[in-house]
């Protein structure tokens, strides 16, 4: 995260959020450290004074070159999550959908020490160790392999995550250990390209969502190429994604 006018974060990561979501009125929440640049200053800030941007980088989960896939900045308002309900309603949220430790301290009492280990939840001075931030959107920007686009606040509120999102990375590593003929014959759905384009190399699946599977081949000059290959129709579930799957290696079969 970037606040203007405030040191930067930790270069290794220490000092930004443990966990992110976004909550159902389109704000992100964010857990991050109580002694944080970032938490601080939201402590002592007015209003809507404290602008805030956070850069997001998508990085494949199966090894290769070129890993990044896109990166997202959302740009906005940063502010402390109220202390009360809201602060149990969005540690709920945060823990629903990334179940960290952390997060059982967040507006409670420290819990008595064990065995000489520290009170759980506490900081140092018996502060507490972690707090929890609100992100008004502003504006949000994508760039990835299709170009770079705005997104306005009122669909980021609206969008929906991809059914497969919590899958994606173990179900792409799965086609690249036990599948990689399989993800390789894809090419026949290439057409005329698949001569220049898949002619060296394994092919590797980069990315996984909804609406279909993006994979990465390699030419005669040793240069990547990203090939999309579209589902018949959106999967809601993984049982579905296995049918589209069988389909599309079935196509590719001949």
């Amino acid at each position: 995260m970037t606040i203007p006018g405030i040191e930067a974060l930790d270069e290794l990561g220490a000092d930004g959020p443990a966990a992110r979501t976004v909550a159902p009125d389109g704000d992100v929440v964010l857990l991050v450290p109580s002694g944080s640049p970032a938490a601080r200053a939201a402590a002592h800030a007015q209003d809507d004074e404290l602008t805030c941007v956070m850069e997001i980088t998508d990085v494949a989960p199966v090894a290769m070159s070129h890993r990044i896939r896109g990166r997202a900045w959302v740009a906005g308002w940063l502010t402390p999550v109220p202390c009360g309900e809201r602060t149990r309603a969005a540690a709920a949220l945060l823990a629903e959908r990334h179940p960290v430790g952390e997060l059982l301290g967040i507006d409670q009492a420290p819990r008595p020490r064990r065995s000489g280990r520290p009170a759980a939840g506490v900081g140092p001075a018996g502060r507490a160790a972690w707090a929890l931030l609100r992100l008004e959107v502003g504006e949000a920007c994508v760039d990835d392999l299709w170009g770079t686009d705005g997104v306005e606040p009122d669909d980021f509120t609206t969008a929906e995550p991809d059914p497969l999102i919590r899958h994606e990375a173990d179900l792409l590593q799965h086609l690249h250990a036990a599948h990689g003929d399989q993800v390789r014959g894809l090419c026949a759905l290439l057409g005329d390209r698949s001569d220049i384009v898949c002619t060296r190399g394994p092919a590797t699946p980069v990315a996984l969502d909804r609406f279909g599977l993006r994979v990465r081949f390699t030419d005669e000059a040793d240069r990547p190429f990203d090939a999309r290959f579209d589902f018949p129709e959106p999967v809601r579930n993984v049982t579905e994604l296995r049918y589209a799957m069988h389909a599309l290696f079935d196509a590719a079969a001949g």
